[in-house]
């Protein structure tokens, strides 16, 4: 059984004149019931505003939860911030920290939303409001977790995350993209790899293996944030890459076992995933997370370790050696 975190607020109506799915969630969540998988589900708490202030502009903060964003920021995130909305907005990264802290005691955990990569300091942006992944490592290494490490495989660069991380303590950013899909202006992550367009399978996980797998090893984080868009599939609406359905779950199989051979928790966020039909881009997420899911199932760990100090412990050992 692997937790996952929904909440209500992330399905909320659309406001008018908006090109993103906002069924996609719930489509999500069904299609995960439907499944018959061993699910521990779990509801988040609001993320305080204190801790959204730590990585975005107060001000910014306040016009979101008071639903008063300038026209100019709403056509930068591509709809308006209704009170609804405002709502889904701080449910999505209490959702991506509560996941975090479930996989720092299980090993793996996933939110049924997030991987709001886009959000900068001061606006929204590319259908993101808040930056969950940022918020969440930001306050992660205030408790005192350690370092974390934001893997973001998303067709489109994770610039708004690179951006706000940057030259914080204990966080560092990878990315893995199609170099000439949005953003225009990229950030600079620790660790970019853009990628021309039309990339397929084997390229893409040999891309993949080659530049994590080292950075891994280097960084040694205490958790992997993981933002998990399935737009990098050949027939996604916004993607320029061209990854099958079987290399999207071979890309989850390798992001899985790089964080269990080395006793790494792992916490995974929704990500990006376009068409004009919404089930078929919900079964991409669905599978996503199921397959994520599997691979730590198929893996035992010590009950009365909690995951995150038995790769620690590990890590101390290759120094003793």
């Amino acid at each position: 059984m692997f937790a996952l975190v929904h909440h209500p607020d992330y399905v909320a109506p659309a406001p008018t004149r908006s090109a993103y799915q906002w069924n996609k969630n719930g489509l999500v969540r069904n299609l995960l019931v439907e499944s018959g998988a061993a699910i521990d589900w779990h509801a988040p708490e609001p993320m305080p505003a204190r801790w959204i202030e730590a990585v975005h502009d107060p001000a910014y903060v306040a016009e979101v939860l008071e639903a008063r964003v300038p026209i100019a920021k709403e056509r930068r995130i591509g709809f308006a911030v209704t009170p609804v909305v405002a709502r889904r907005a701080v449910a999505v990264p209490g959702g991506t920290y509560l996941a975090a802290r479930l996989a720092l005691e299980r090993g793996f955990a996933a939110n049924s939303a997030g991987g709001s990569h886009h959000a900068l300091a001061d606006t929204g942006a590319g259908y993101c409001v808040f930056n969950d992944l940022a918020i969440t490592a930001v306050r992660l290494v205030e408790e005192g977790v350690g370092q974390v490490l934001i893997v973001d495989c998303d067709v489109h660069q994770g610039d708004g995350t690179a951006a706000l991380t940057a030259g914080r303590p204990g966080i560092a950013t990878y990315s893995i993209h199609a170099e000439k899909n949005f953003p225009a202006r990229k950030a600079r992550s620790t660790l970019d790899v853009p990628l021309p367009d039309g990339v397929g399978d084997d390229d893409y996980l040999r891309a993949l293996a080659n530049t994590l797998t080292p950075m891994i090893d280097q960084f040694r984080p205490d958790l992997i944030l993981y933002q998990a868009g399935v737009d990098p599939f050949g027939g996604d609406r916004l993607g320029r890459l061209n990854l099958s359905a079987e290399g999207l779950i071979a890309r989850e199989r390798l992001i899985a076992l790089l964080a269990i051979e080395r006793g790494l928790p792992l916490a995974a966020t929704l990500g990006g995933g376009y068409g004009t039909d919404a089930l078929e881009v919900a079964q991409r997420h669905a599978t996503s997370i199921l397959t994520l899911g599997a691979a730590f199932e198929n893996h035992s760990f010590s009950a009365d370790t909690h995951f995150s100090s038995w790769g620690r412990r590990d890590r101390r050992l290759d120094r003793a050696h």
